[in-house]
């Protein structure tokens, strides 16, 4: 006789149940329809979950009548026989199934089932099966989202809706822009849950009335796309993009761009996105590609694009420059041994070597350390700092290098060595280390690249050309030790840059590049978001937007790749003259040649020349950054869509590519348009796994929205891993983490539950640990829905004349329960429009599942059966009315959600009078109605609620499942008023089982052998139980129960007083641990009260 695990209120201090702000989880099987749910209480849940009372009973000492004492003797009868048939029941197979049972018939009956064949021509109109098609008997997900996105997508239900005149609504107009997936494979989770929010917005602004655009596209990326279809390449025929040619090769990414854009678009349509496709866009389609040109051309007339020989991030596998964005530094705490592309044997890293130079014409050296010693061959100096007496007598002098003949390195005074760092010499590399770079310039050493551009020792490696730079760092090392030169090698705790995409180690290489000047254009970003002409959310997205802009620098746009847009920009090849590729007054831009041309025409008159066009391509963020505004038709201000649909409303994308494209959005935005190229920025959280690790495939963790939409086995899941570039080792540690993880494989969810499901997780800050087991809750959930429309569509059909009223008004006539549902839809409908205003996703989404979940489903259809079969003409009618108003108003509320199911189910319920509306998507959102707001009927019905819960909690822990005798007593006269009223309504939600509910007054003595339930100060519920329950019994158990419950209050209570957590969770997180462990204690006090008071009635 525990308290339910689901509690919050401690015993005898109850404020009676309370319904929280947040949804509570779904439990239970929800595939039998609501009202026939035998192990629920008639709402539909599981006990209550309220605690009984502790109230000491009064008159314990009274002396028993002879009439008492014989239905006492009765009772203990009855009980003797119950308990006889409980014991015969565990001896033999159970006479009824188990929750767990039922389930698992309902799964095989569903898996039973044929494939579900879609009868209705693509592109029309759904034709709608009966309730009791197999199909059709229980929510089905393949059944329920087939062919009504088709029909969408045909009648131009997602296109933007403009007046006749051709303006925009009076509403106003939404405009989002998909950020553009990468044509590099499927979509991923992060994927979904962007769309999702994205579509939920538009949904709903849509049925707000305003001429919306969700624009679709896909991005070419650059250098992830050129990797993939070169791992691809080379696994398949071992043959790299060079044995094609770039025209080949650029038709074989081409083939993988189309293949994959195809599974991606089809992914977006299961995902049910409402995307306008005629206005789809490709990075590289012919428009986007000219606004490309148009911007470069356009920022190299005005010297922000400029050409430069610098120091570039060099990776040597893909060969080409890398921004620093797209490099990824590796933490290392001493000596490591890493994978490297190409090397057979792991390479040595995180130690640091010192090794002694010979000074000229002199038997003395100079000691320096390097981390990376072959670097050493590309050295042009040493530098001291001129107040170390060590060093002073050697500046101006020189040391000898020993593998390269003949060069002198000059050793050089500077501020900027440490004296206390090292050896207080440090070795200069100019042509290979950003600080050297700089000493280099300032002293006018020499600038030496030793490096070829896949990595090997070019000419200026003297005796190791031709080699590998990792097998010149072992050889190196030898090499000084023959000569005497080597001292010694130590842990150094450092950073090793990676490429993102190929792994390999980077080198910083010069280089003549294209680079932007982005200091201007990024004050010019953060005036616009410090003036309010942006807002970015959350406020932690806000900061690092301005972290990041602080410390900008130039952008080095051009890559040594052959996918992407070729740079618009033409080298001169003077006659007699020297070439110099770093030279600007050689390069000419234009959007054709024929400009370029003409621009060198004017500058080299008089001079013979031919032009070159830059085999280089651009970074992918350079044409992502116009894509708000390349997509509506710029540079076209003319534009239909650029003039009505821009600025665009919000940018919703991960916080993660903030700085990558959000940032350059705004500064471009702001260049080259005027205006700023959305209104907001709405950054989502990342997901990971449900161990909180990061999605990678490598580790077999990446969910794919496909597989959770129609479910997949395990077995599937492991072939899908063979697809892909992962090699041997990657793919058993995969395969090792989908076995854990998804044993029965993922089962079929649907859209419709996975969408719910990622606006739940989504609070605007932290990160997501995406768990499927959680996410199919809200398959269950959907047929909760489900089975709730079917009930209201039966009662409906039994009244022939049923017409819904015209608007959803009080009539005037109804009753406490339907005022109470009334008043619960307009606060569900104001808190959800509020929600989504301020982008509070997650509990926009609880908000309308507790709506439909618990008021609408567990609460009001179970009230209201009373009132239909067995209330007045009227009442019935009222009743019946209210519940078609309850739920066409959970349906509208959840549409932007739950997009498939709701147009399943609005489409078959009646229309009101003189509505035309052909689709959910294009029904009225609710809004908050003043006249619908009934304080004092949510407040009494509350009462009647809390009553009902209290019944149900107290006869499911002391397993009295029939002839319950429930008293329950008011202490106030309004009290009392409401409990005689609805003690019909109380039953009806008590659940089965009830057999007298007696209403006693304030003044009367409370009764005898009852255990407790308090309703605040209102009320008590009273439940008789001696005689019907073995005390003894039911107070060791109750005992094991505290015990156990304490052991988890301890644990708990470790947890949310850790200092490491305290300083490494994120603060909601804590908040929600904080209040497992609050509900924990009131559990555990509850247990402690529930004993006390079966104490006090074994001594009665």
């Amino acid at each position: 006789m525990a308290t339910n695990s689901g509690r919050g209120n401690p015993i005898a201090t109850s404020d009676g149940p309370k319904v929280e702000n947040q949804a509570p989880p779904v439990s239970g099987d929800v595939k039998a329809a609501i009202q026939e749910t035998p192990t629920s209480g008639a709402t539909g849940t599981h006990a209550a979950g309220q605690d009984a009372g502790a109230a000491s009973l009064e008159g314990t000492g009274k002396v028993k009548s002879a009439k008492e004492l014989e239905k006492e003797r009765k009772k203990a009868e009855k009980l003797a026989k119950f308990q006889q048939k409980q014991a015969a029941s565990k001896a033999a197979a159970p006479a009824k199934e188990s929750n767990k049972a039922k389930e698992k018939k309902a799964k095989a009956e569903e898996e039973a089932l044929a494939p579900y064949v879609e009868a209705t021509p693509v592109g029309e109109k759904k034709q709608l099966r009966p309730l009791d098609d197999p199909h059709y008997k229980a929510y089905n997900p393949i059944a329920v989202e087939s062919a009504w996105y088709e029909w969408w997508e045909k009648e131009g239900f997602f296109k933007p809706e403009f007046t006749e005149t051709g303006d925009v609504k009076p509403n106003g107009a939404f405009t989002v822009v998909i950020p553009p997936p990468n044509c590099t494979g499927s979509l991923h989770m992060g994927h979904a849950l962007g769309n999702s929010l994205e579509d939920i917005l538009t949904r709903w602004q849509r049925m707000h009335g305003k001429t919306t655009l969700f624009l679709p596209g896909c991005d070419h990326a650059g250098i992830a796309t050129q990797s993939v279809v070169e791992k691809m390449l080379w696994r398949r025929k071992q043959q790299t993009r060079h044995d094609l040619g770039r025209e080949k090769f650029l038709d074989l990414v081409w083939d993988w761009k189309n293949e994959y854009h195809d599974k991606i678009n089809n992914a977006e349509r299961k995902m049910g996105i409402s995307v306008d496709w005629s206005r789809e866009a490709f990075t590289m389609d012919k428009n986007l590609s000219a606004a490309v040109a148009e911007n470069f051309v356009r920022l190299h007339e005005e010297g922000i694009i400029y050409r430069a020989n610098r120091l570039v991030n060099w990776d040597c596998t893909l060969m080409t420059a890398l921004s620093n964005l797209e490099v990824d530094q590796e933490d290392l705490k001493g000596r490591t041994l890493l994978d490297v592309p190409g090397y057979d044997k792991k390479v040595e890293f995180g130690v640091i070597v010192h090794f002694k130079y010979p000074l000229e014409g002199s038997d003395e050296t100079i000691e320096v350390a390097t981390t990376r010693i072959e670097t050493m061959l590309g050295d042009t100096g040493i530098a001291v700092n001129p107040k170390d007496p060590r060093y002073t007598h050697l500046v101006g002098k020189f040391a000898v290098h020993p593998f390269i003949e003949g060069r002198r390195l000059p050793i050089v005074a500077d501020d900027y060595v440490d004296v206390e760092f090292g050896t207080g010499a440090v070795k200069l590399t100019p042509g290979h280390d950003p600080n050297d770079f700089n000493l280099g310039k300032a002293h006018n050493l020499e600038f030496i690249n030793i490096f070829t551009d896949d990595g090997l020792f070019n000419e200026n490696g003297g005796p190791y050309a031709g080699q590998r730079r990792f097998d010149v760092r072992y050889k190196i090392q030898e090499d000084l030790k023959a000569k005497g030169l080597y001292v010694d090698k130590k842990d150094n705790p450092m950073k090793v840059p990676r490429s993102e995409r190929s792994k390999d180690i980077i080198e910083p290489i010069m280089k003549p590049q294209w680079w932007m000047a982005m200091r201007s254009l990024a004050d010019e970003a953060v005036k616009s978001v410090d003036n309010g002409e942006i807002k970015i959310k959350p406020e932690s997205a806000d900061k690092s937007f301005h972290r990041w802009m602080e410390n900008i620098q130039d952008w080095c746009i051009s890559r040594q790749l052959w996918w992407g847009h070729q740079c618009p920009v033409w080298y001169a090849h003077v006659e007699g003259e020297q070439e110099d590729q770093s030279n600007n007054d050689r390069w000419f831009s234009g959007r054709t040649q024929e400009e370029a041309q003409a621009k060198a025409n004017k500058a080299l008159a008089g001079k013979s020349f031919t032009l070159e066009r830059d085999p280089d391509v651009l970074d992918t963020w350079f044409s992502s950054a116009l894509w708000p505004f390349s997509t509506l038709g710029w540079p076209n201000a003319d534009a239909e869509d650029f003039k009505k649909l821009y600025p665009t409303s919000i940018l919703e994308t991960g916080w993660d590519i903030l700085f990558f494209w959000v940032a350059r959005m705004i500064m471009l935005g702001k260049k080259l348009t005027g205006e700023v190229p959305f209104r907001e920025v709405y950054c989502h959280s990342l997901i990971r796994d449900s161990d909180g690790r990061k999605m990678s495939k490598s580790l077999g963790n990446v969910i794919d929205p496909l597989d959770v939409i129609s479910g997949i086995k395990l077995d599937d899941l492991h072939a899908k891993l063979l697809t892909g570039n992962l090699a041997s080792t990657e793919v058993k540690k995969a395969t090792a983490y989908q076995k854990k993880a998804f044993p029965q494989g993922i089962p079929e969810c649907g859209a419709d539950a996975l969408r719910m499901c990622l606006a739940a997780y989504t609070t605007g800050g932290g990160d997501i640990n995406f768990d499927v087991s959680v996410m199919h809750m809200y398959r269950r959930f959907a047929n909760k829905m489900y089975q709730a429309t079917k009930y209201v569509i039966g009662k409906i059909e039994t009244v022939p004349d049923f017409v819904p009223a015209k608007t959803a008004t009080l009539q005037g006539n109804e009753s406490l329960s339907e005022l109470w549902i009334l008043s619960k839809m307009n606060a569900a409908t104001k808190a959800v429009n509020e929600a989504l205003e301020e982008r509070e996703f997650m509990k926009a989404a609880n908000k309308v599942y507790e709506y439909i979940y618990a008021n609408l489903c567990d609460v009001y259809i179970e009230n209201s059966k009373g009132l239909i079969q067995d209330g007045t003409k009227e009442q019935a009618e009222s009743a019946l009315q209210t519940l078609y108003t309850a739920l066409e108003a959970g349906l509208l509320l959840i549409h932007p959600f739950m997009p498939f199911v709701t147009e399943e189910l609005w489409q078959r319920l009646p229309r009101r009078p003189e509505d035309k509306t052909r689709s959910v998507m294009l029904a009225q959102y609710p809004v908050h109605r003043p006249e619908l707001d009934q304080p004092a009927a949510e407040k009494a019905y509350e009462l009647v609620l809390h009553s009902s819960g209290g019944i149900r909690s107290l006869t499911s822990e002391n397993a009295i499942k029939e002839d319950a005798q429930v008293y329950i007593q008011a202490y106030d006269a309004d009290s009392h008023k409401i409990i005689t009223e609805q003690v019909g309504s109380i039953r009806s939600l008590a659940g089965k089982g009830i057999g007298n509910i007696t209403v006693i007054s304030p003044e009367d003595a409370r009764p005898a052998g009852c255990i407790a339930y308090p309703i605040g100060a209102s009320a008590t519920v009273f439940l008789l139980i001696k005689g019907r329950v073995d005390l003894d019994e039911a107070i060791k158990s109750a005992a094991k129960k505290l015990e156990k419950k304490r052991g988890e209050v301890e644990k708990q209570r470790k947890l949310v007083t850790d200092p490491g957590y305290i300083e490494k969770v994120a603060v909601a997180t804590q908040e929600a641990d904080k209040k497992t462990l609050s509900d924990k204690e009131i559990e555990a006090k509850g247990f402690e009260d529930t004993i006390e008071q079966l104490k006090q009635l074994s001594l009665e």
